[in-house]
C-alpha cells in the first residue's frame, strides 16, 4: 500500500517550539499576554492595517465584529450559498437572516451581480470569502457597499498570502478576519483575529472581546455590557508569532504546490483549478479541481478513485441552502453544481513532487477514463 498522502498539515519547526515552550514556562502573572500582543503587531504589518485583535476562532471574530455592526433580529446579511456553515453562524446566532446568492463560475466566490439583486432595505452587510485563498471581486462590492450604505466584510479566513489590486486579501473591507486552524497557511493549532481600519469599530470589539469591559473602565470586574470570551491563549499566540516569522516561506510553498497541479494537469482540457487574473495573487491555500458540467465525472467517482490510492482529498463545500436548517435555493445552480464534480487536492507544505505524480497520476487517469 502506498504511504498515506494528508490533504493538509501544518509546518511547525524548532521555532516555532521553542516560543511555545517559553510561552509556557514564562507567559504568566504580567507576561500572559506577550505573545499575543506581539502577534498582533506582526500580522498587523504584514497586512497592513491599523488594527488587530487576535481571537480564539475566524468565527468568534466575525460574531464580535458583526455584533458590533449592530446586526440583529429582522437583519439580513449577504453570502455566497458556497461556504462553511462557519461564515452563516454567527449571523443566526445574532438573530439575523443570511441570504445566500450564487457564485462566479470561474473564481467560486460571491457573484456581484446576485448580490446586487438581492439587496432589500434589512440588508446590514455584505460578506465577501475568499474562497479557498480565491479572491472576490472586491471592486465591484466594494463599489457595491458604497452606493447602498451597507458595509463589506471580508472573511478572508482561507487567503493568507492572497492579493487583490495591490492590496492583501482582508485589508479592504469594514472589518475583516482569518482563521489559523490547523489546515490554515499559518497555524496556532485553533485561533484567527479581527482587523480593521477603523478606530471606532476597533475599540467596540475590543470591549466586546473582554466580556464587555471597556478598555478605559477603572473599576476591577466591572462589564459596561453583555460581550464575549473568545480569546486566544498566549501559547497558542506564541504558535503564531513562529509562523508569522515564516508567513513569506509559508505562502511561497502553498503557490508552488499549486503551480505544480498547474503545469502537470495542463494538457486535461476537461478540469479548471484555482483562477489567478492579471491584477490577482491568490495564496492558494487550497487547490482545487473542478471537472467541466460535460465530462462524466462526478466527486464520488473522484472520492472513491483518491481513496484507492491512499490520497486523503477534500470534498468542494455543499451549498449551505442545501442544509436541511436553511430554505433551499436550487436556482443558486453554481453553487448547487460545482460540488458534484470537484475536489480539494491535498496541499500540505512538506508534500513531495512524488505525492504530487500519484495525485495527477490519478486525476489524469479519471479524465481518460470519462472520455471513453
Amino acid at each position: 500500500m502506498n504511504n498515506r498522502i494528508h490533504y493538509t498539515k501544518p509546518s511547525i519547526t524548532e521555532l516555532e517550539v521553542r516560543y511555545a515552550t517559553d510561552a509556557a514556562a514564562n507567559g504568566w502573572g504580567s507576561n500572559c499576554y506577550d505573545y499575543i500582543y506581539r502577534f498582533e503587531d506582526a500580522f498587523k504589518a504584514h497586512l497592513n492595517v491599523d488594527y488587530a485583535i487576535a481571537t480564539s476562532s475566524c468565527t468568534g471574530a466575525l460574531h464580535m465584529g458583526m455584533a458590533a455592526l449592530g446586526i440583529g433580529p429582522g437583519d439580513e446579511v449577504i453570502l455566497a450559498d458556497t461556504n462553511w456553515i462557519a461564515t452563516a453562524a454567527p449571523i443566526v446566532h445574532l438573530g439575523a437572516t443570511p441570504v445566500f446568492v450564487d457564485i462566479l463560475a470561474d473564481t467560486w466566490c460571491l457573484d456581484p451581480e446576485r448580490v446586487e439583486a438581492a439587496i432589500t432595505p434589512r440588508t446590514k452587510a455584505i460578506i465577501a470569502v475568499h474562497l479557498y485563498g480565491n479572491l472576490c471581486d472586491m471592486g465591484r462590492l466594494l463599489a457595491i457597499g458604497q452606493r447602498h450604505g451597507i458595509p463589506v466584510i471580508e472573511d478572508a479566513a482561507e487567503a493568507i498570502g492572497s492579493i487583490y489590486k495591490g492590496k492583501r486579501a482582508g485589508s479592504m473591507g469594514k472589518f475583516s478576519t482569518f482563521s489559523f486552524h490547523g489546515t490554515k497557511t499559518i497555524t496556532t493549532g485553533e485561533g484567527g483575529i479581527f482587523v480593521t481600519n477603523d478606530a471606532e469599530l476597533y475599540e467596540r470589539v475590543l470591549t466586546l472581546s473582554n466580556h464587555g469591559r471597556a478598555r478605559g473602565q477603572t473599576k476591577q470586574f466591572w462589564p459596561d455590557e453583555i460581550g464575549f470570551k473568545y480569546k486566544i491563549s498566549n501559547i497558542q499566540a506564541a504558535i503564531g508569532c513562529g509562523q508569522i516569522e515564516r508567513i513569506n516561506e509559508l505562502i511561497h510553498r502553498k503557490r508552488e504546490i499549486l503551480s505544480y497541479y498547474r503545469e502537470q494537469l495542463k494538457d486535461i482540457t476537461e478540469i479548471s483549478l484555482n483562477p489567478e487574473n492579471l491584477d490577482t495573487v491568490i495564496g492558494a491555500w487550497m487547490p482545487t479541481i473542478v471537472f467541466n458540467a460535460s465530462a462524466n465525472v462526478s466527486s464520488e467517482d473522484l472520492q472513491h478513485a483518491f481513496n484507492a490510492q491512499n490520497i486523503d482529498a477534500r470534498v468542494f463545500f455543499s451549498p449551505l441552502s442545501g442544509m436541511p436548517m436553511f430554505e433551499p435555493r436550487p436556482e443558486n445552480s453554481i453553487a448547487w453544481s460545482i460540488p458534484n464534480r470537484s475536489m480539494n487536492l491535498p496541499s500540505y507544505h512538506d508534500m513531495k513532487n512524488r505525492d504530487q505524480d500519484r495525485i495527477v497520476g490519478t486525476i489524469i487517469r479519471i479524465a481518460n477514463e470519462s472520455t471513453k
